[in-house]
C-alpha cells in the first residue's frame, strides 16, 4: 500500500458506553496507529462519519430531509477537526478539507491542494461528505478514495467485517473472511451503503473490513495481519 483512504465510525470515537461526543484516550490510540503507519511512509487519507452526534433521518422526526443532512456534514466536520487536532498533538502534520467553506477552520477541497499536502507528509482529513444531502460518509469516502488513486478503503467499523446477516440481531450470523464486491452489491451486505459498493464495484476499488476497537487494528490491518473481511474486485 502507498495511499488508502481510512473510513472511521463517529460512533467508534464516541464514550464507550453511550457511543456519543468523543473518547478522548479512543483517539489518541487511533492516532497513535496512524502515526506508526504514516512514518512508513504510508499516504493517508480519512473520511469520518457523524454518528456520535448526528444520524440524519433518525436523529430527527421533524427536521425535514436537506437540512438534516446538512447538520449531518457538520457533525462530520467537528469530528475531523477533533481527531485531526489529536494528530497534530502527537507530532503529525494535518489538513482538513471540505467541499463547502468552513472559513478559518478548513480547506475547501480541490485535487491539486490534497495532491500538495499528501507531498508535504500531511494526513488529509475529507470533512463535510459529498456537500449535498442524501449522500453519506460512506459515498463520500468512496468519492475522495478514487480521486486521490487510493490501493484501497480501510473500513474500520464497530464490528469485525462483514456479515450474512445483522450479527446484532442474529447469533448465527456468519462472517466473510473474503467476499466479491459483485457478491456485496448482489446481496445487497451491509458493509457500506449500496450507492458506494457500486461505485467500488464499477471502479475496481477493494476494501477491507475490520474492528476499530480492536488492538491496532489499523497497524496490523496495513501490515497485512489482517482480521476481518476482504473486498475483492
Amino acid at each position: 500500500m502507498k495511499r488508502v483512504l481510512l473510513k472511521l465510525s463517529g460512533e467508534a470515537l464516541g464514550e464507550r458506553e453511550t457511543k456519543r461526543g468523543f473518547d478522548e484516550q479512543t483517539v489518541i490510540k487511533v492516532a497513535e496507529q496512524i502515526k506508526t503507519v504514516a512514518e512508513e511512509g504510508l499516504e493517508i487519507g480519512i473520511v469520518i462519519g457523524g454518528g456520535n452526534f448526528w444520524r440524519g433521518r433518525e436523529s430527527s422526526k421533524v427536521i425535514e430531509r436537506t437540512k438534516s443532512d446538512q447538520i449531518g456534514m457538520l457533525a462530520t466536520v467537528m469530528n475531523c477537526l477533533f481527531v485531526s487536532n489529536i494528530c497534530r498533538y502527537l507530532g503529525m502534520k494535518t489538513e482538513v478539507f471540505t467541499p463547502f467553506a468552513v472559513e478559518g477552520m478548513t480547506t475547501r477541497y480541490s485535487k491539486d491542494l490534497v495532491e500538495a499536502s499528501f507531498a508535504e507528509g500531511k494526513i488529509v482529513f475529507f470533512a463535510g461528505g459529498t456537500g449535498h444531502p442524501f449522500f453519506s460518509t460512506d459515498t463520500a469516502t468512496t468519492l475522495r478514495a478514487l480521486e486521490i488513486g487510493a490501493d484501497v478503503i480501510l473500513l474500520a467499523k464497530a464490528i469485525d467485517g462483514i456479515y450474512d446477516s445483522d450479527p446484532k440481531k442474529n447469533p448465527d450470523a456468519v462472517r466473510y473472511d473474503e467476499i466479491s464486491i459483485e457478491e456485496v452489491v448482489e446481496k445487497e451486505l451491509q458493509a457500506m451503503d449500496l450507492t458506494a459498493s457500486i461505485m467500488c464495484k464499477d471502479y475496481r476499488m477493494p476494501m477491507l473490513v475490520f474492528a476499530l476497537d480492536e488492538e491496532n487494528s489499523i497497524v496490523n490491518t496495513v501490515h497485512g495481519n489482517f482480521h476481518g473481511t476482504k473486498v475483492t474486485v
